[in-house]
């Protein structure tokens, strides 16, 4: 165990500036439901209060003590995986949540935090091997099981999570760029078959990267059906202008012409009501977060483990910021990613605050060593 103190030793600046985010997500998730009878913003403070006990926990665990139990918790993230698949509800179409004593939890967000700890674990003990081909095939089969089962539940989003964390992760590990490269090909040549055989590939899913693709020469293609909601939401961010209409006055959002407000388009809506000043604060507060995160990485020098830890959170991180941003403004597909600390989610607010305890774990780690 670590030195229990928590003031001593912690990153400040990174706690602050997760803490902003989650408020800052509380703000406008009420905002943007307010009057709705879910009160999200009520669960949402919940979440966070339950997502600090895992920042807590984590912060005190030295994060070595996981290489004890990584076949535990690589054979439980998998087996959590496949009951999803066997029992869980659906809802709008995809079948990803449990319920357990009334509270709805989506073991496909925990799965990256499984992933992160195991992959990390494998590559520090293959650090040797990780140039030849055969351990770096292995670290892929590593996560391409657990993607597949995600793949299964109609959460193509959450699989791309996966990938970008392997590949943030085997790149910082000293895996050959030319595999990379070899494999990135590889990975794009099956899809392009997939693609025209028009097996795999749910039809929704194609829609939606074709109507992404039209959208980067036309915007105005297909805005009356698959891509209107991309259209509006381009319109609503647009609406806010330099300070945007208010809180409680996104008429666009709050009307009903985007959907999932409070979720994966809560971007469109800080947009709209706090105009590009509101978009511009919270770009800013997540270059600080992923900036502190890359310090934490810097920080843990010839710590192998802590090293590839701390790049798979702050690839997860990025990724999701990309990504729900670049959708959101019709750059990037929808892809059912959440905006980290903002979107409303229990289940993601819990992994994301537990990845920061990591960040934490690892900071205090290296300040122990030095004195």
């Amino acid at each position: 165990m670590q030195d229990r103190s928590l003031s001593a030793k912690a990153d400040v600046p990174l706690l602050a500036l997760t803490y902003s985010l989650a408020l800052f997500g509380v703000l406008i998730i009420y905002s943007v439901t307010h009057g709705d009878a879910t009160p999200y913003h009520k669960r949402q403070i919940l979440w966070i209060v339950l997502g600090t006990c895992g920042l807590i926990a984590t912060t005190l665990l030295n994060y070595h003590l996981y290489t004890r139990f990584v076949n535990f918790i690589y054979g439980f993230n998998l087996l959590s995986l496949a009951v999803v698949l066997k029992f869980a509800h659906s809802i709008n179409g995809a079948s990803r949540w449990i319920n357990i004593a009334g509270f709805k939890f989506q073991p496909s967000e925990f799965a990256k935090l499984c992933v992160i700890l195991t992959l990390a674990i494998y590559l520090t003990r293959n650090h040797d091997t990780v140039h030849e081909v055969k351990t770096f095939l292995l670290s892929l089969l590593h996560v391409a099981v657990p993607m597949a089962l995600i793949f299964k539940q109609h959460d193509l989003g959450t699989a791309l999570v996966l990938l970008a964390i392997w590949f943030g992760m085997v790149f910082m590990a000293g895996a050959k760029l030319k595999h990379i490269v070899v494999l990135s090909l590889t990975g794009l040549l099956l899809f392009a078959a997939l693609w025209h055989t028009g097996r795999i590939i749910e039809g929704y899913q194609r829609q939606r990267l074709v109507t992404w693709y039209d959208s980067l020469f036309d915007p105005d293609a297909d805005k009356n059906k698959t891509g209107y909601h991309v259209s509006q939401a381009r319109v609503a961010i647009g609406s806010g202008g330099m300070w945007g209409k208010g809180l409680m006055h996104g008429s666009l959002v709050r009307g009903g012409y985007v959907p999932e407000k409070q979720t994966d388009f809560i971007f469109t809506d800080i947009g709209e009501e706090l105009g590009f000043a509101g978009t511009l604060f919270l770009a800013i507060l997540y270059a600080g977060l992923l900036f502190r995160g890359v310090q934490v990485i810097r920080s843990a020098d010839e710590d192998i483990l802590g090293r590839l830890i701390g790049t798979g959170v702050v690839s997860m991180l990025a990724f999701h910021v990309v990504v729900n941003i670049g959708m959101n403004i019709g750059l990037m597909p929808v892809a059912g990613v959440p905006l980290p600390f903002i979107s409303a989610g229990g289940s993601n607010m819990l992994t994301l605050m537990t990845c920061i305890g990591l960040l934490q774990s690892i900071s205090r780690a290296r300040h122990h060593l030095l004195f």
